[in-house]
C-alpha cells in the first residue's frame, strides 16, 4: 500500500458529518463500511494489530484535527462492535478494551506466510521466531514485525494444516516449516 497518510486512504476522514453517527439507517451502513475500511486500511499500512480503547483518543484515524473532529467513545464502540461482527476484531478481554485487529484472518496470514516460505525455499528449514518477524530477510514481507501473539496464532494455523512444527529450545522459540 503506498498510502502514508490518513487523508490519503479516504477522504472521508476530511468530511466533518463523518465524525457523527448518522441517524438514518442507509446512511448509517454506509458510513460503517467506510470507517471499517478506513480502521482496515489504516492498521495494514502501519501494522496495527493491537487496539486499547483506553487509548482511543490517540488513534489517528479517530481524530482530524484539520477539521477539529473527534470521535466520540459511544460512536467509537459502534464502529468496533462492527469489526467485531465482520470478524476484524477479537477482544482479547472480558471488559473489552484491548482487541486484536485482524485485517486479514489468521488463515490468510497462515497462505501469505506459507507461501512466502514457499518463493524463499524454506521448506525444511528451521527458523527462530525473532528471524522471521524482525529479521532482515523478511523485512520486505507483508509479516514482518507484526504482532508475536497474532504470528503464534498464525503458526498454530499452519500446524492444523500439517505445514508447520512449532517448538521451543531453552527459551527460543521456533518453527520448522514442510
Amino acid at each position: 500500500m503506498s498510502a502514508t497518510k490518513i487523508s490519503e486512504l479516504s477522504w472521508f476522514h476530511d468530511f466533518p458529518p463523518f465524525f457523527t453517527l448518522q441517524p438514518n439507517l442507509d446512511t448509517r451502513r454506509k458510513q460503517l463500511d467506510a470507517w471499517c475500511s478506513l480502521i482496515l486500511d489504516y492498521c495494514r499500512m502501519k501494522k496495527v494489530c493491537t487496539f486499547d480503547v483506553n487509548d482511543a483518543s490517540k488513534f489517528p484515524p479517530f481524530f482530524n484535527a484539520k477539521i477539529n473532529r473527534q470521535l466520540d467513545s459511544n460512536f467509537i464502540q459502534v464502529i468496533l462492535e462492527e469489526l467485531r461482527s465482520r470478524g476484524n476484531i477479537e477482544w482479547e478481554d472480558k471488559s473489552k478494551r484491548r482487541c486484536l485487529v485482524l485485517w486479514k484472518s489468521p488463515e490468510e496470514w497462515a497462505k501469505t506466510i506459507y507461501q512466502w516460505i514457499t518463493a524463499h525455499g524454506m521448506n525444511g528449514t528451521v527458523c527462530t521466531f525473532y528471524e522471521l518477524l524482525h529479521g532482515d530477510d523478511t523485512r520486505s514481507a507483508e509479516f514482518h514485525n507484526i504482532d508475536p501473539q497474532l504470528f503464534r496464532r498464525v503458526l498454530g494455523e499452519l500446524e492444523k494444516r500439517g505445514q508447520a512444527t512449532v517448538f521451543a529450545d531453552n527459551g527460543t522459540e521456533g518453527v520448522k516449516f514442510s
